[in-house]
């Protein structure tokens, strides 16, 4: 069986191709694909500031319909909605042990293919995937909104790590799509949570989801949670963007003793951090890096979208055909996007 399926053949391009899919193993389901949002790391491939392999059938978080299934199969069935979380051995030790995201057979977005691709394909109108990739998401939703399992299942893992408690209050750098799930996860602990932001688009869609907001434009970030927290500082800081002042600023907005600290993004370049162990010293500081997510992760991520914690959909931005996959690239690369959510079916 063919699918219709994107790739990235080189920098700032992008065609869709018909491209053999491999067949069904036992512990396979084919998935009629609706909806896949392009990742940070998808665009950043085509955009030239990342370097991935090439030519990259991509595609990581996406949603549709169990069409079929292999014969040792019993988690999900055919007419099942689903989404996409990681593809990994059940088997191996780390998964034996819940750490499914570092399983030595964890399938990367950058694996290779054997007919000559890499990736894994999921920016397709059909594409197949492992069982324990699949996660059920409530008929209804729509797909786009279920699409963003996998980023919210990251920032559900990100939490799981960070040690705040329910009514402490977090801050989180940025607003973009990764911060604004992190600051819903958090929201959704049952924390106070501020988000900053400089981009006027991004800080009213903060807002619309209930979220406090710092233009950092307008004031002092740094003194405006001070301000806000009647002096203390905050618990916990979420750096969401992989800028270098953030890290800066995180150190200066977490309270004096004890706070917590995720570093939740990557930046390409790498950010710079000039940091005195002596200050986590004598501060009890707390620092956490985050990467990925476990099968418990996306099973939260999938509670949360199926119960409608949060209006998920403010953060789809534009929604454009496979066939037109240059033209979704072009549009998630421009400043200040939210997802670009390609449609996989032409009707």
């Amino acid at each position: 069986m063919k699918a219709k399926t994107a790739v990235l053949t080189a920098v700032e391009t992008a065609e869709v191709i018909d491209r053999e899919l491999p067949e069904l193993g036992e512990h396979d389901v084919l998935v009629k694909i609706d909806a896949n949002n392009i990742c940070t790391s998808e665009y950043g491939a085509f955009n030239g500031a990342r370097k991935r392999p090439l030519p990259l059938v991509f595609g990581h978080e996406w949603a549709g319909t169990v069409v079929e299934v292999g014969s040792a199969v019993d988690s999900v069935a055919v007419g099942d909605y689903i989404a996409s979380g990681y593809q990994y051995d059940p088997y191996s030790e780390p998964s034996r042990e819940g750490r499914t995201s570092e399983c030595t057979e964890l399938q990367s977005a950058d694996h290779p293919n054997p007919d000559g691709y890499f990736g894994n394909a999921g920016c397709a109108n059909y594409a197949v995937a492992k069982e324990v990739a699949c996660y059920k998401i409530d008929k209804g939703i729509d797909p786009s909104v279920a699409a963003l399992l996998e980023p919210l299942g990251t920032c559900c893992a990100g939490f799981r790590r960070f040690g705040i408690e329910y009514g402490q209050t977090v801050v989180v750098i940025g607003a973009g799509t990764m911060g604004v799930l992190n600051a819903l996860v958090a929201k959704a602990h049952g924390c106070r949570v501020i988000i900053t932001e400089m981009m006027p688009k991004k800080l009213e869609t903060a807002a619309k989801l209930g979220l406090e907001t710092i233009d950092v434009s307008k004031c002092d970030p740094v003194e405006k949670v001070r301000e806000l927290t009647g002096g203390k500082g905050a618990d916990g800081v979420i750096i969401a963007v992989g800028a270098s002042g953030a890290y800066a600023q995180a150190l200066e907005m977490a309270k004096e003793k004890r706070a917590h600290l995720l570093i939740f993004a990557a930046g390409y370049p790498a950010p710079k951090w000039e940091l005195d162990p002596n200050t986590v010293h004598y501060r009890r500081m707390v620092i956490v890096g985050s990467y990925g997510a476990d099968a418990v992760d996306f099973r939260e991520a999938a509670s949360m979208i199926n119960m409608g914690a949060a209006d998920f959909s403010q953060l789809v931005e534009e929604k454009i055909p496979l066939d037109k996959i240059q033209e979704a690239f072009e549009e998630a690369c421009k400043p200040g996007m939210y997802r670009i959510s390609v449609q996989c079916q032409e009707d």
